[in-house]
């Protein structure tokens, strides 16, 4: 089977079942799994951007701004939920291609600290004005989604709206990472200086995974926005992002499915431990041994799992034989 055909049957088995669990599942765990599916959309859209090596601290931010310019389109121009979504991805994506002269003239450690430094500017803009952005508190009654005379306004209705959107841009973003320009991506991350070499423009490539891996970003922001019924600076802290940084990392770059294996896994993990009375504050030093544990134990991620069970059972295999 080739290796495309095979993500596709993937997608669509992950899909599926995440179709089904509504039926099965009380309101909670419903609210859960549709916030899983939404940062499933940001942590795939970062790996984008981290296949080309670089990788931001200003991610989250950029979904906030998704949310923000969605919130703004519907709230004070009074347009359609439908037009504010796509206006909340390409908001996010304009904001990508002003930026990404400026960051990516540096590289490694430093385009970390810029992008932290740049999402920190973005995000304390909006808690210092309270016109248009709502200051501290954000802002607050963003209406649903509506098809003529019905209202995405229930967890259930909402889920499913979610679970499409989220399988169009999961579904998008795999054809991206399958692609040519995908396959340079990838030659970028690893010797950048030889993929320039073959003729492979590297600034125009990372610029383009950065603007794409944004419009993704502002989109899930959007729909967070319009299901929370609020967007303000703190729902898009550092805090969050490190949490992005370790999803993706913990599940692995190296295959489109690490980022998907990562967010369902720590998040459920997460919800786990606050369901059977862990400390909110011990979450992240939990998190923190986790990514080390990984990291000394499976470097390319919770994605090589199957692979090393493969090579463990073949070495005991040829030892008895």
């Amino acid at each position: 089977m080739r290796k495309g055909k095979g993500n596709l049957i993937g997608l669509a088995v992950l899909f599926g079942a995440l179709a089904a669990m509504p039926a099965f599942m009380g309101e909670y765990q419903v609210n859960t799994v549709l916030l899983i599916i939404i940062w499933i959309i940001v942590a795939v859209a970062y790996r984008l951007l981290a296949t080309t090596g670089e990788f931001s601290l200003g991610h989250v931010v950029v979904m906030g701004i998704g949310g923000y310019s969605s919130a703004m389109a519907a709230r004070y121009l009074g347009l359609p939920v439908w037009v504010c979504m796509p206006i909340g991805g390409l908001a996010a994506a304009g904001f990508a291609a002003l930026t990404a002269y400026p960051m990516f003239r540096m590289k490694g450690f430093y385009f970390l600290l810029g992008s932290f430094a740049l999402g920190e500017a973005i995000r304390l803009s909006w808690n210092r004005w309270k016109i248009p952005f709502g200051g501290p508190s954000g802002l607050w009654n963003i209406p649903a989604p509506h098809a003529g005379s019905f209202t995405f306004d229930d967890i259930t209705s909402y889920f499913y709206l979610t679970l499409g959107i989220a399988a169009v841009c999961v579904y998008i973003m795999l054809r991206i990472d399958e692609s040519r320009f995908g396959q340079n991506l990838k030659a970028i991350h690893w010797q950048d200086s030889v993929a320039e070499s073959l003729g492979i423009n590297v600034y125009r490539h990372k610029m383009s995974a950065y603007i794409t891996a944004s419009f993704f970003a502002g989109i899930a922001g959007a729909v967070f926005a319009h299901f929370m019924g609020i967007v303000s600076p703190s729902q898009f802290s550092l805090h969050y992002m490190l949490y992005v940084l370790v999803w993706v990392v913990v599940g692995g770059t190296n295959t489109f499915w690490g980022s998907i294996v990562g967010v369902i896994t720590l998040y459920a993990m997460q919800e786990g431990m606050r369901f059977y009375g862990v400390p909110s504050e011990y979450i992240p030093m939990i998190y923190g041994i986790i990514l080390i544990g990984v990291l000394f134990a499976l470097p390319d991620g919770l994605e090589s799992l199957p692979r090393k069970i493969r090579d463990w059972r073949s070495r005991r295999t040829r030892a008895s034989t």
